[in-house]
């Protein structure tokens, strides 16, 4: 059995970077993963989704060039060369980070199945040197999670569905995809694959896409999928699935109290994700997990058994990669660095990867109402931004959420393109204090998207 002095379990946003730092800093640490190196955001995440993304925009912009004066007979798009280009891009982005790690002083690099034998020991399973034992006082949990299957669903284990992970393979456009789930992974997935050229069906449960923004935010991206001619369902379930052999598969859909059948060729299943804690044994090591096998943390990140720290996605709430990364950076500041921070308070911004992009942080108008906060709300469509209206795209709206008292940003929702990263010119303002009369009058460059944040806060009454 060998001794380390940190073992971090999960190669992902927060354990990889972790890893490297405690060892960097003198701490004997080992770094087990049980598949490919860099976690969910490099291989099935982040990085092949948004490169993915970029391939549906072009076809997006070739198909609506003539509006523009550019003439373009016509274009194919070549399924098998957007994965390879995918792949290019992720491999690069995966080797670099495990050929970082491996060239890293006092640490090593396992790749296995790890498992709890009690609170400070862990058995690895290695498909070349079978099973190893190591301990340390110090242990990070970054295991992330899966997607979640719905098995309840009558025939779903007798058919070819795809998940977020595997539907990143394929090499021809699917005939008719079908989604299950109206939220973040399958909005970007459907919106992706409608401009590859396939027909798409999305079913969600709820009384809207989105559900978790405010109403006026999921009708306007309702809208702009529509407009692709993306078939939404609401108040929709899967009640059975039916595949004969390997063709067509029939989804029985109740919609409200409606039944029917739809045919297709593809399935994704969307609905959400799960932790990946089943498999290592926490019971023996007596950390506590929630009902859905989350584990639970303080804002010090630290389990309820004292020196196990859970990290990122496996830990629940956000499940975003900027979340998990800063998880490590208040992990290892604190632990090295001897500071004294917490998640307490945190920001949590967000996008969407739709086209246009939903940019969110802070709280929506649903939130302060709920609160009974006293704020106001301004709004501006897209089509009132000089920039959008000179680049042609104009769908979308910006929203912000402000204290009518002491004129606070207290939440920002951007649909449209750059939606992110004018949602971060306003997180700024937030972190700063600076009240949206200020950003009223602000000198910002012309033409520039953010420089409509002017117009936005004119349409508040001081």
């Amino acid at each position: 059995m060998k001794q380390y002095d940190a073992i971090v379990i999960g190669s992902g946003q927060a354990g990889s970077p972790l890893a490297k730092k405690l060892a960097e800093a003198g701490m004997k640490t080992l770094i087990v993963e049980k598949r490919f190196y860099g976690g969910t955001c490099i291989n099935d995440g982040c990085t092949p989704t948004k490169t993915m993304v970029a391939s549906a925009r072009v076809a997006y912009l070739a198909s609506k060039c003539n509006d523009m004066g550019v003439t373009i007979k016509g274009y194919k798009v070549d399924m098998r060369q957007i994965k390879k280009h995918k792949d290019e891009i992720l491999l690069k982005s995966r080797n670099g980070s495990l050929k970082a790690a491996e060239n890293t002083k006092n640490l090593d690099v396992l790749f296995g199945d790890a498992t709890f034998i009690d609170e400070k020991t862990i058995s690895v399973r290695t498909k070349k040197d079978g099973v190893k034992e190591f301990k340390a006082d110090k242990i990070f949990i970054n295991t992330g999670g899966k997607p979640v299957i719905p098995h309840d669903i009558e025939g779903i284990d007798e058919i070819d569905f795809l998940t977020s992970t595997t539907i990143l393979d394929l090499e021809k456009v699917p005939e008719h995809l079908v989604i299950l789930g109206g939220n973040y992974i399958g909005l970007e997935f459907g919106q992706m694959f409608a401009r590859f050229g396939s027909k798409v069906t999305i079913i969600e449960k709820s009384d809207r896409i989105l559900s978790h923004e405010d109403d006026d935010i999921s009708l306007e991206l309702t809208r702009i999928l529509q407009e692709e001619n993306i078939t939404i369902h609401t108040n929709a379930k899967v009640a059975r699935f039916k595949q004969k052999g390997s063709g067509k598969i029939t989804a029985t859909v109740k919609v409200g109290n409606n039944e029917e059948k739809i045919k297709c060729s593809h399935v994704l299943i969307a609905i959400g994700r799960a932790p990946q804690t089943d498999t290592l044994a926490l019971a023996k090591t007596g950390v506590k997990t929630d009902e859905k096998g989350y584990i639970p943390v303080n804002t010090k990140l630290e389990t309820n058994v004292k020196g196990i720290y859970a990290l990122g996605d496996v830990k629940g709430g956000p499940a975003f990669t900027h979340i998990s990364y800063n998880d490590y950076t208040i992990v290892y500041r604190n632990l090295i660095e001897g500071q004294n921070l917490s998640t307490r308070n945190r920001p949590v911004p967000y996008c969407m990867f739709t086209d246009p992009e939903l940019g969110r942080v802070g709280i929506s108008e649903t939130e302060a109402k709920e609160k009974g906060l006293n704020y106001k709300v301004a709004k501006l469509q897209m089509s009132h931004v000089a920039r959008a209206i000179e680049t042609g795209d104009t769908r979308g709206m910006m929203k912000a959420v402000v204290d009518a008292k002491t004129k606070k940003i207290l939440g920002v929702a951007i649909v449209g393109t750059e939606g992110g990263e004018i949602m971060s010119v306003l997180q700024m303002a937030m972190e700063g204090g600076i009240t949206y009369d200020r950003i009223r009058y602000c000198v910002f460059a012309h033409p520039t998207y953010s420089e409509s944040l002017n117009n936005l806060f004119m349409t508040l009454e001081d």
